[in-house]
């Protein structure tokens, strides 16, 4: 039963809380964030780390005329509780309901969307620029995890911010650092003097005084600030924020609201950059996420007694059969090299970190070093495979044209959730891969239809001399009934069904969709032929050019943008070779595509094959399709 959270409508209610009150408030937090997190899913380690951080920055700050941006997102649960999404907090991340991540249209206490790393603090300076050029006066805080720290896009970022010069606040939250007692406690007592007026108001009467002595006193300043500095660089470990043009506080202790509170007090009255090194828990508050905060980073509906997942399905993913296959080749191949950005577990590459140490890769959240980092290795002989999100790949999108395609350097780019991945919405679908790769020269571009042909396609990826991409989605696939890997010819589709009527030419994990459509429109009489294509570059030209004429009408199916993607290559195939056809392309449609399970997704877009069945029923002039 809430006591605390049902009350609060906004932030403001904060204020007069007692500090018992508080504490109990961070609990029934905690509490709500775990049973919703068991029910829906979602970011929960991350979520349970920062709530007294949470806490304090809403007592310290003024939200939503004062700004607070979250980075990444993930952590910002107890955030949505406090700004009054008490009662819609049940509809995490489903369908219709509140984001897991910040969202602009969802709250006005969220300045800026999020769902990707290391944003915060670009987004926060200009804020900030804003707000000085509008002769406003607000604060700007941007709170970034020391995970997100790793993508250079932050450290940019604190470059400029750094030089502007202008008032801004980024608390750092590191909830992996150990840091010794005695470390610890000396961190602490420097924390304590920083933060302390009185001792600032000292140092600089001490400064004063020394200044005035005659003929000597600006050259006892100096040495004394070379004094000075000598020892902050030896026992300060925030000096590389300081070099960069912020005043550095902490570490301190992030779940402590008072001594939150008085620090953020005490930032309020600088008028120059600040960073504040905050120390949290990850999993804070439930046993299993504390003793496992990387497992409990990011699941799916879990018992919250045993910690364990719901509906487990027992059949592989292709995440699995990527990692299990890539294991294989790299025991035949001592060229291969696995990369990841910060997801050795996520793109399956854990294995691969076991087997083979010395060739694996975990560059951070760097999509742009990763790329180009392959790009060297192959450059220098060596294969290197770089599995990334769709979602993340968007980032490093220059240096796959620059740095790979133009020199056509035989780099593998192994890319998972390609299309739609559910519950963590539009930041996260893996929607436009097809469209932003297809256009570029040298690159090989394929989607396997099951995950005995994503073993194959990789096979066929590794022997290759030039850039390949092989894009496949999230989720479980069929058992391989033999762990058997072939040659594919590039380029060569295959016919898995004949028809006279219609033809379907789809990719990945729509071929199984365009098969059962097929069957739905057989039952009306409508003769369908389906064409695994394979390939979206190069395509199989001769196969879909001579089932164009044969049955004179042709329909695209792919889980991706419409805008460029393996349709419109196809249309562009017909248009080039004169074809008399009609041709329907069908994929996600031009708009971003909400949060939601992935079954209610693909019916949302059209692309279950019912749905299939049912347009291309109507194209055709059938009223109705039969389902049964």
């Amino acid at each position: 039963m809430s006591r605390w959270l049902e009350k609060i409508q906004s932030p403001s209610e904060l204020q007069g809380m007692t500090r018992d009150e508080l504490y109990a408030l961070a609990a029934e937090i905690r509490r709500e964030i775990i049973k919703t997190t068991a029910k829906n899913g979602g970011h929960l380690a991350p979520s349970l780390g920062v709530v007294e951080l949470t806490i304090a920055l809403h007592l310290c700050y003024n939200s939503p005329t004062d700004k607070i941006i979250w980075d990444v997102g993930h952590q910002s649960y107890a955030h949505k509780l406090l700004t009054g999404r008490y009662k819609d907090f049940s509809t995490l991340r489903t369908l219709g309901g509140i984001s897991g991540f910040p969202r602009r249209s969802e709250s006005p206490h969220d300045p800026f969307g999020t769902g990707h790393s290391s944003t915060s603090i670009s987004a926060a300076t200009g804020f900030a620029v804003a707000r000085d050029l509008q002769g406003e006066n607000s604060e700007v805080v941007a709170v970034i995890g020391d995970g997100a720290m790793t993508g250079g896009m932050a450290f940019e970022a604190l470059n400029h911010a750094g030089h502007l010069g202008t008032k801004l606040t980024v608390i750092l939250n590191d909830n992996e650092m150990s840091i010794a007692p005695n470390v610890g406690a000396l961190s602490n007592y420097l924390t304590r003097l920083r933060t302390d007026p009185a001792v600032r108001r000292f140092k600089g009467d001490i400064e004063y005084l020394l200044r005035r002595i005659p003929a000597i006193g600006e050259t006892v300043v100096k040495a004394a600030q070379r004094v000075k500095d000598s020892l902050k660089y030896l026992i300060v470990p925030g000096m590389l924020f300081e070099e960069l043009g912020f005043k550095y506080y902490g570490p301190i202790d992030g779940h402590n609201i008072d001594l939150l509170v008085s620090t953020l007090r005490e930032v309020k009255t600088r008028h120059d950059p600040v960073l504040i090194h905050v120390l949290t828990e990850k999993g804070r508050g439930y046993r299993p996420a504390e003793t496992n905060a990387s497992a409990f980073h990011g699941l799916g509906p879990f018992d919250i007694n045993t910690g364990k997942g719901l509906k487990k399905d027992p059949n592989p993913t292709y995440t699995q059969i990527f990692g299990s296959t890539l294991v294989q080749l790299a025991a035949e191949d001592p060229k291969i090299v696995g990369i990841t950005a910060a997801m050795p577990s996520g793109t399956g590459l854990t294995e691969f970190a076991q087997r083979f140490p010395e060739r694996f890769y975990d560059v951070g959240i760097a999509e742009q070093h990763g790329v180009t980092f392959a790009a060297g290795l192959a450059a220098a002989g060596m294969k290197p495979v770089f599995a990334v999100y769709s979602t993340f790949l968007q980032r490093g999108y220059d240096q796959i044209v620059h740095d790979i395609c133009l020199q056509n350097l035989p780099v593998v780019l192994a890319i998972d959730r390609g299309g739609l991945v559910g519950a963590d919405g539009p930041t996260h679908h893996g929607i436009f891969d097809l469209s932003y790769l297809r256009s570029l020269p040298n690159l090989v571009l394929m989607a396997p239809k099951d995950g005995a042909e994503l073993r194959s396609m990789l096979n066929t990826a590794i022997k290759h001399s030039g850039p390949v991409a092989i894009r496949y989605p999230r989720g479980t696939c069929l058992p391989l009934a033999e762990e058997t890997r072939v040659d594919l010819p590039i380029g060569k589709g295959e016919v898995l069904r004949d028809g006279t009527d219609l033809t379907f030419v789809a990719i990945g994990t729509m071929v199984d969709v365009a098969v059962k459509a097929a069957e739905y429109l057989a039952k009306c009489g409508i003769s369908a032929a389906v064409i695994n294509a394979r390939f979206v570059k190069p395509l199989d030209q001769d196969l879909i050019l001579r089932y164009a004429v044969r049955t004179g009408r042709i329909v695209t199916l792919e889980e991706n943008t419409v805008v460029g993607g393996f349709g419109s290559g196809v249309l562009e195939l017909l248009t080039a070779a004169g074809t008399a056809c009609e041709i329907m392309t069908m994929g996600i449609p031009d708009s971003f595509v909400p949060q939601g399970s992935r079954q209610e997704l693909l019916d949302l877009v059209g692309l279950t094959p019912e749905r299939v069945a049912e347009t291309v029923g109507g194209w055709l002039g059938h009223r109705q399709v039969s389902h049964g």
